[in-house]
């Protein structure tokens, strides 16, 4: 009998002229919402979300290499796309640390899979963590914004009764936006979950 080629969700092949709905919303819904609330005169003022970026630190990894290839696995479920590992960048005696060594694993997601992501995220995965009640709207002062993430199990993607370790990941928004302001404007337009202030 004949094996079938099997494929992953990071083999899938994006069909031609196809658009995320995250991006059409974009185009159609975010761009003359945020021209109108800043009062901007041109659509290239508009900010855009040009990048997501996930980093995962492996803190174990000085005792057990294998890790940063669990990591590299998941994360590469996760987003769809295949993930790297990060190294030291210095020798630090007391951690048992040299340079060159891989302490994490990280993605950096553009275009369609960056979209595609953010949507997962936003619909499926940040309604699956516990007692949720919304995410911090601090920004880092030049507009992008970092969401840290406690566990990976919250992503689908990962089957809890596989994993070896609990990893948390730090997943920034790298975004046009002159300011912290504008960048927040977009995300929560995109959907992020902001937490509620009360006034």
């Amino acid at each position: 009998m004949a094996k079938t080629a099997k494929t992953t969700k990071t083999q899938a092949p994006v069909a031609a002229g196809y658009v995320p709905d995250l991006k059409k919303a974009y185009k159609e819904e975010i761009v003359p919402k945020l021209m109108k609330e800043f009062s901007y005169t041109t659509v290239m003022q508009v900010p855009r979300l040009v990048k997501i970026t996930i980093n995962q630190g492996i803190g174990d990894a000085t005792g057990d290499k294998k890790l940063v290839d669990v990591a590299l696995q998941e994360l590469t479920l996760i987003t769809g796309q295949k993930a790297v590992p990060t190294a030291s960048r210095k020798d630090i005696s007391n951690f048992k640390l040299r340079k060159g060594m891989p302490i994490g694993v990280k993605v950096t997601l553009r275009g369609v899979k960056m979209y595609e992501f953010l949507e997962r995220l936003i619909r499926i995965s940040l309604p699956r963590i516990r007692d949720f009640n919304g995410i911090s709207d601090k920004l880092d002062g030049r507009g992008n914004y970092t969401l840290g993430i406690k566990e990976q199990i919250i992503f689908p993607e990962i089957d809890i009764d596989k994993i070896s370790k609990i990893f948390g990941m730090e997943i920034t928004f790298g975004t046009t936006a002159k300011t912290d302001e504008e960048a927040y404007a977009l995300l929560r337009e995109f959907g992020l979950p902001f937490k509620k202030h009360n006034n």
